[in-house]
Formats: C-alpha cells, sequence, structure tokens
C-alpha cells in the first residue's frame, strides 16, 4: 500500500511523539512509525519506571530513620511483587497519553512497523511504502552490553528488563557507575537486596568530582559496596551464583545488570540507501538537526547528543522551528541541566569547575553547603552542597547541586546560564523562609562578601553614617 505524507516520523518516544502531535495540529499530513512500544524507553524502561521504583525505595527508607525525629525505626517488611505492580500501575497511567489510540484522536496516521529506507525519501514499514516530503528519525537507543567473555550466557538485566521482575535478587551486582546504575544501586538497596556496584572509573565521571565522591560515599554508607577503577575479564555460572572475575580478585553474586551506556537504534533503517552518515553509531546531524540527507532529520538519543528525555523534547522545538516556520535556529546546550535521581539528588548544569577555571582563571568557584540551610536542618536532609562557576565578569557559567530537590534546585541556574545573567539576579531575589531555595540566594550572596565586607567599604560606611 502507497502512502503519501507532509511528515514521516520514525520512532514513538518523547521526541517522536512530541513532533507527531504538534505537526499534525498544524495541519500537516502526518505518518508515525514505531515497532515497539508507544512511548519509547522513557516511558516503558527508563524514567517513569525507574522513578517509580525510587520513589518505594524511599519510603521504605524513610522507616529505617524514623529515630532521629522520635519516631520508632523499624525495619520495612517488603513484598517485592507489589513494589514491581506499583511501578507496572504508573507506567500504565501514563502510558494513556501516549497511546496509538490518543494520537490517532488527534490525526496522526500510526503504524506499528519498523521502517527501512528503500531511497532518500521512501521507506518500507511492512506492506506500506511511505513517500514523505520530509521525515524524522526519532528511533531512540538501547542498553550497550559490553563484549566480555561469558556474559552472553548468563541471564543478565538491563534497564530493559529490570522492571520486569518478580522476585526480589539476593545480591544484584550492578555493572557501571553512571546515573542509572547509581539509581537501580540505590533503590534495590533500600528495599533490601545486597548491592555491589563494579565501576570502571569512578561514580558518575562525567559529573562535578568533588560532589560525586559525596554521593558515592552516601551509597557506601547505605550499604552498597562499591568497586572502582575495576575492570571485568569474565563472568561464569556456579549453581545459582554469578562469578565476576575482575582486575582486583572475584565478586560472587545472584544477578547482574547492565547500565554502562547505551547504543543508537540504527540497525533497522538501512541509513545507506539515504545517503545517511552515521558516526561510531550515532546518526550525524548539524546545528540544525538535519542529516546528511537534505530532507531528513534526527533527535533524540539517535543522535548522541545528550540522552534525555528532555534533550529530545527540547530538539523538537528546534525541529518545529527549522521545518515549519522556516526560521533558522541552531541547538545550544550551553544551558542543558540534567538531574541523577538518587537520595540526594544530583543536579548540573553548565561547566564545571575544571573546565570553567581552564576557560577563564580569574573567574570564582562558590560553594555553600545545605548543612547551613534552615529547611534542610529542620528535615534532617543536610547531605549536599552547591558550587557555582562564576567568570571574571560575575557572569554564571556553571552550576552542580548534590541535595535535597536538587532537581528542582537547578532550574533558577539554568535560567540564569540561559540569559548570561551576572551573580547578582540570584543574589538579589526574594525567597520565602524556610525552603532550600534559599540556598541558590546565600551562595550568590557569598560572591559580595569580601567586597561588601572590606575595609573600604566601611570606611564608606562609616563616614555615610556621620552624614
Amino acid at each position: 500500500m502507497d502512502i503519501d505524507a507532509d511528515l514521516l516520523v520514525i520512532g514513538a518516544g518523547a521526541g517522536g511523539l512530541g513532533l507527531s502531535s504538534v505537526a499534525t495540529r498544524l495541519g500537516f499530513n502526518v505518518v508515525l512509525l514505531e515497532s515497539g512500544k508507544m512511548g519509547g524507553d522513557c516511558l516503558n524502561y527508563g524514567c517513569v519506571p525507574s522513578k517509580a521504583l525510587i520513589a518505594c525505595a524511599a519510603q521504605a527508607q524513610s522507616l529505617r530513620v524514623g529515630a532521629v525525629f522520635g519516631v520508632g525505626s523499624v525495619e520495612p517488611q517488603i513484598d517485592f511483587a507489589k513494589v514491581m505492580d506499583y511501578v507496572a500501575s504508573v507506567v500504565s497511567k501514563i502510558a494513556v497519553h501516549d497511546s496509538v489510540e490518543r494520537f490517532e484522536s488527534l490525526g496522526v496516521r500510526v503504524i506499528q512497523s519498523a521502517g527501512t529506507f528503500i531511497d532518500e525519501n521512501t521507506v518500507m514499514a511492512g506492506e506500506h511504502k511511505i513517500r514523505a516530503r520530509k521525515i524524522v528519525l526519532a528511533t531512540g537507543s538501547s542498553p550497550l552490553v559490553p563484549n566480555i567473555p561469558g556474559l552472553s550466557d548468563i541471564d543478565y538485566l538491563t534497564n530493559e528488563s529490570v522492571f520486569s521482575l518478580r522476585e526480589q535478587p539476593k545480591h544484584l551486582i550492578v555493572i557501571g557507575g553512571g546515573p542509572i546504575g547509581c539509581e537501580m544501586a540505590q533503590a534495590f538497596s533500600r528495599l533490601g537486596t545486597k548491592v555491589t556496584m563494579l565501576v570502571r572509573s569512578r561514580v558518575l565521571s562525567k559529573d562535578e568530582p568533588e560532589l560525586a565522591k559525596l554521593l558515592k560515599d552516601n551509597l557506601v554508607t547505605e550499604g552498597i559496596t562499591i568497586h572502582e577503577n575495576c575492570g571485568i575479564d569474565s563472568f561464569s555460572k556456579d549453581g545459582h551464583n554469578i562469578i565476576i572475575k575482575t582486575s582486583t580478585g572475584k565478586v560472587v553474586g545472584t544477578q547482574v545488570l547492565v547500565a554502562v551506556g547505551r547504543v543508537a537504534n540504527t540497525d533497522k533503517l538501512n541509513l545507506s540507501n539515504a545517503n545517511i552518515a552515521i558516526d561510531k553509531g550515532y546518526i550525524v546531524v548539524n546545528s540544525r538537526l538535519r542529516t546528511t540527507n537534505k530532507k531528513v532529520y534526527a533527535i533524540g538519543d539517535v543522535i548522541g547528543h545528550h540522552a534525555f528525555t528532555h534533550a529530545a523534547e527540547y530538539q523538537v522545538g528546534v525541529i518545529v522551528t527549522n521545518l515549519f516556520f522556516k526560521i533558522p535556529k541552531k541547538v545550544n546546550y550551553r544551558a542543558f541541566p540534567w538531574v541523577t535521581y538518587c537520595s540526594p539528588e544530583f543536579a548540573h548544569v553548565g561547566l564545571k569547575t575544571a573546565e570553567a577555571l581552564s576557560l577563564d582563571p580569574k573567574g570564582k568557584t562558590l560553594t555553600w553547603s545545605f548543612t547551613s540551610n534552615d529547611r534542610a536542618t529542620t528535615a534532617n536532609t543536610t547531605l549536599g552542597k552547591v558550587i557555582i562557576s562564576v567568570n571574571a565578569r560575575s557572569v554564571v557559567v556553571g552550576a552542580s547541586i548534590l541535595g535535597p530537590n536538587a532537581g528542582d534546585l537547578i532550574q533558577s541556574w539554568t535560567n540564569v546560564i540561559a540569559n548570561k545573567r551576572k551573580i547578582g539576579e540570584l543574589a538579589n531575589i526574594i525567597v520565602p523562609y524556610p525552603t532550600y531555595a534559599e540556598i541558590n540566594k546565600r551562595v550568590s550572596g557569598s560572591y559580595f562578601t569580601d567586597k561588601l565586607f572590606s575595609n573600604k567599604v566601611k570606611s564608606i560606611v562609616k563616614f555615610l553614617y556621620r552624614l
């Protein structure tokens, strides 16, 4: 069956769904292809189920630490099957918004099939031959499974299978120390599983080192065993146990979660038929997200630039501006934030400290601890710190936050960095007391402390006071 479309979108994750919705509401004839589950990785295997599991784990942990508040601490009784039922129920509630039925009701033609290029603007999807004026690839990514001897012989887990568990692992070995590895390690540990992490370099190696170490130390305090700078030589089975030989010894557990990275989903597309270039497995795009084929664009994980749902959503806006409104717009990730949803949360935007000082040695680094935040003190959530990078012109260029609600607190810094504003912008705002948000005002104000209380200023103030 031949189909002609204004726009063909391949992939129904956050980016593909968002773009399809906007395009059809603008009056375009849109065809959407998806061979897997609607909602993509984020809804089914990533953001949504992981945060639901983390919420369950937080409830369990709260029972253990009640004594400090005068509420008896108890070891929670975990019904793991019901925990996973809750996770599934959360996914189901949100899935309604991403369903085939909803998008067809909007006017999108949804075909549940993979797509394969046969030429530069024609795609086969099952029995359908689709010709489109423009095509957007939003096929996402899959877990990277390293080529390590014995790994293929064990029943390992990834983010695509871990949320289908019905029996609680006795000893989970997490391979990888990135956001997925850290979040899942802490969640399973708080739910009563013994957890060991094997990390090739250091925990959260892409984040601010000082804060990453604070988080790692807290994970260890909660009972997680972490081996950093740890290479893996092989996997083998011994009955119900899995044996991992490492560069430093041997680790024995009952299940393995592989969380070492992602690989772009391009294998079924036949990109060469459409003259679309790839680099290290990812689709090559320019600053306007166009591929080497002028009729084809790409967004999301498949291009390898910030593998986050909010990155894909941002890229949708760039595509819409360029494709439909013909207004040239380039991607700009200078103020791109991300969050690791451990406890405490870890958020970052802009440059890290070393990067900022390398670019501007005369810049300043500001810090403030949550131990000096009254709201954190009342809630006994004082573990954490804010680190802010400011250039020589007082413009904020980077922010990292480890602490309660860091994912929400980072937004103030995202706005400041995006608009190239000076540190005084946050120092001068009025913040309700007591709130966690005060920490942003306090660390901003610290930039002016030395100047405000200098001998020169004191002399001027004393003179003015006598007038």
